[in-house]
């Protein structure tokens, strides 16, 4: 079989549905490491605050070292510690204390996602295609269908097999990046910067106003995007008074649904639509969408403004990478690292901007969203800044 720039671009895709499973796997869990091990409410909260903290050293570190090692032997390592982390969450609980084994296996598979989380959108990016943003939109909207291919695969196994039997789908997961990093290691993948030279350094970028303009681009992207869909399911529950698996439902993966979609869109009539005017159309729709889901009086209404923000968000943070790539060509990996912490730093702010406001205004989820809203309009005030 020939390995070509079409393969890259698919192990690419496959690569941030890894990140999808890395992230969005071991939480449909938490309830079966409290039945199957007694862990604690704060040792679950735990993982989840690792498994962030991790991703996000990892991210800065990339800084440091991917340039002097290559994209190639990065990108493979990436995908076999995420494979070695979703087979060793099956093993090591079973023989050794189960937390400490499960924390181990958060912490390189972790690893694994936040240099996938670096590295896709720059060999992304070094490929030879006919329109970039196309490219990147496309390629963001593969987590979406992982995440949503998490949900509902490991959902049916639960149900078909008894959620006892996690593990066993644990490393059925992990031959999805084993299988990767074969890919990665014979693809051809070109070099982010043509003709040899050198990206720029982290205190080149920071001495550039326009590094640091995206930069509140992309730290807006990921709170816009969380603030909402961390708390769509718990609005859903409360508003409409259905189940958890309903409001998951008719939350989170209606959300996920409409991101995905807003990025396939783009990715298949990107050409016909400037990537600046569709940021800047779903920056005023994303406004317009946390109004509609905190100030309406009627709980359906409230979960289309959900789903709105969903389709709004979606073009945010691809879009901004793009916008990176063209205005700061001599970024190279130092810029896609950075700008991806700054993101990650976004999507927990959001959240958590969602959640204090929330509990502060006595409980009232669409409240607290509203205070988020100032992250599209920071988003949109920088976009209205840029000249291009």
């Amino acid at each position: 079989m020939r390995l070509t720039y079409k393969t890259t671009i698919f192990a690419c895709f496959t690569g941030s549905t890894v990140q999808a499973i890395i992230v969005n796997f071991v939480p449909l869990l938490f309830v079966a490491f409290q039945n199957s091990f007694g862990l604690s409410l704060s040792q679950i909260t735990m993982l989840a605050t690792v498994n962030f903290v991790v991703q996000l050293l990892t991210d800065f570190s990339a800084t440091f070292f991917v340039d002097k090692i290559g994209y190639r032997p990065s990108i493979v390592a990436a995908q076999l510690l995420s494979a070695l982390g979703l087979v060793l969450l099956a093993l090591l609980p079973e023989v050794m204390p189960p937390y400490g084994g499960i924390l181990i296996a958060v912490v390189i598979y972790a690893i694994g996602g936040g240099l996938i989380e670096v590295l896709v959108s720059p060999i992304m990016e070094s490929c030879p295609t006919d329109n970039k943003e196309k490219a990147m939109s496309l390629l963001h909207s593969f987590y979406c269908w992982g995440h949503m291919g998490v949900v509902l695969i490991s959902t049916g196994f639960f149900a078909a097999f008894g959620v006892d039997n996690w593990k066993i789908l644990s490393i059925i997961w992990a031959a999805i990046p084993l299988v990767n990093a074969l890919i990665f290691m014979k693809t051809p993948i070109a070099p982010l910067i043509k003709g040899g030279e050198k990206g720029m350094g982290i205190g080149q970028l920071c001495k550039s106003k326009t590094f640091w303009v995206l930069v509140i681009m992309m730290l807006c992207a990921g709170a816009s995007e969380q603030a909402v869909a961390q708390w769509a399911s718990a609005l859903a529950e409360k508003g409409l008074g259905v189940s958890k698996a309903v409001g998951d439902i008719a939350g989170m993966m209606t959300f996920a649904i409409m991101m995905g979609l807003s990025r396939v869109i783009y990715g298949k009539f990107g050409h016909r639509i400037s990537i600046d005017k569709f940021m800047k159309g779903s920056a005023v729709l994303c406004v317009a969408a946390y109004l509609l889901t905190a100030l309406s009086p009627i709980p359906v209404l409230s979960l289309m403004g959900c789903a709105l923000c969903g389709f709004a968000v979606g073009i945010m943070w691809p879009g901004s990478l793009s916008k990176a790539s063209a205005t700061l060509p001599m970024g190279g990996t130092a810029m896609f690292a950075l700008l991806a912490l700054a993101g990650d730093i976004g999507c927990t702010a959001g959240s958590t901007v969602t959640g204090l406001a929330s509990d502060a205004l006595n409980g009232n989820i669409q409240l607290g969203i509203l205070t988020a809203i100032v992250f599209p309009v920071v988003l949109l005030l920088c976009l209205l800044k840029r000249k291009k």
